[in-house]
């Protein structure tokens, strides 16, 4: 006899698709029944034959149907099927589990995908209904399912498209699941944590960054005070400003801001020397020079008086 294909995941005529990975064989290789048209249950429609070597290969099941030719109608179905007349079988799977999950979905699909079923008969059929060329015959509870073209069933059901259109905008709940884990589990919680417990986590992050990075700026302000880039007095307005322009660009902006000189050290700069006459007269000088000049340095500030003046000053 001529061996055939029972059932592939191509697209079938209800507007589903079957896993053949899903398919449950134990108890059809127990009574592998071959049937006409997927007719049972009257004294007329009995088996016309058995199945033989029934199998899985790749994602197509296979198998040869062994007819008992028994009756003229036997004989005649026999025949067309030796001649090629009749060349085509159908399963006739009863629904154990059916997804919508959209990676199991193809182009055309309006019904859930079959991910798992029981093989209970194979039949001998006339007309395929898809690119393979194949019927299958969709039970519920032993009663063979006959869903026409947008009719609805509660045992497979049409797929809502829009809820499916959204759904392809998202990843699969499983692979959100996944993500979700490992989110939790960086925040230092179980994968089972509440919403609540994971905001309160992302929460204390936020705090404990932002007390970092405001120790870090306030630790950069401190120093251009001791390095006398800046003044006490303007220690508050620096540290707003870093909060607001970054860290880096705090550094960058501090770093051009050249010390402040003392005035003491315009006259006699750092490692030594004395600055010419020229560089500081007693009508340049600010205030702040003069006295600090009167204090520390009385010469200097005699002469440069004298040369105003014209007298020396007394102490």
């Amino acid at each position: 006899m001529k061996e055939a294909i029972i059932s592939t995941p191509r697209l079938n005529s209800y507007g589903a698709r079957v896993l053949t990975e899903g398919i449950d064989l134990t108890q059809y290789q127990k009574n592998p029944v071959l049937l006409y048209m997927h007719r049972r249950g009257r004294k007329e429609d009995m088996p016309i034959g058995i199945m033989e070597n029934v199998r899985v290969e790749g994602d197509t099941l296979y198998g040869t149907p062994k007819f008992d030719d028994d009756t003229e109608d036997e004989r005649n179905i026999s025949k067309k099927w030796e001649r090629g007349t009749l060349r085509m079988l159908s399963a006739g799977l009863d629904i154990m589990e059916w997804s919508e999950d959209p990676a199991l979905l193809v182009a055309g699909q309006t019904r859930p995908t079959v991910t798992k079923s029981k093989l209970i008969e194979v039949s001998v059929v006339d007309i395929g209904a898809n690119d393979d060329a194949l019927q299958v015959g969709l039970y519920h509870e032993g009663k063979l399912l006959t869903l026409a073209a947008g009719e609805e069933s509660d045992h497979l059901p049409l797929l809502n498209l829009t809820a499916h259109e959204e759904k392809t905008e998202q990843p699969p709940n499983n692979n959100i699941k996944k993500n979700m884990e490992k989110i939790l589990t960086k925040l230092g919680l179980a994968p089972g944590a509440t919403e609540d417990e994971a905001v309160a986590a992302i929460t204390k992050l936020q705090e404990d960054k932002a007390a970092m990075t405001l120790a870090r700026i306030t630790d950069v302000v401190d120093t251009a005070i001791k390095e006398k880039r800046l003044t006490p007095d303007k220690k508050e307005k620096y540290i707003v400003l870093g909060k607001n322009v970054g860290l880096d660009t705090l550094n960058t902006l501090l770093a051009d801001m050249q010390p402040a000189q003392k005035p003491l050290d315009l006259v006699r700069p750092a490692g030594g020397g004395t600055v010419p006459s020229a560089t500081l007269t007693w009508d340049k000088a600010t205030p702040e020079q003069l006295a600090d000049l009167r204090d520390n340095n009385r010469e200097e500030y005699a002469r440069l008086y004298k040369e105003f003046y014209g007298f020396t000053p007394e102490f």
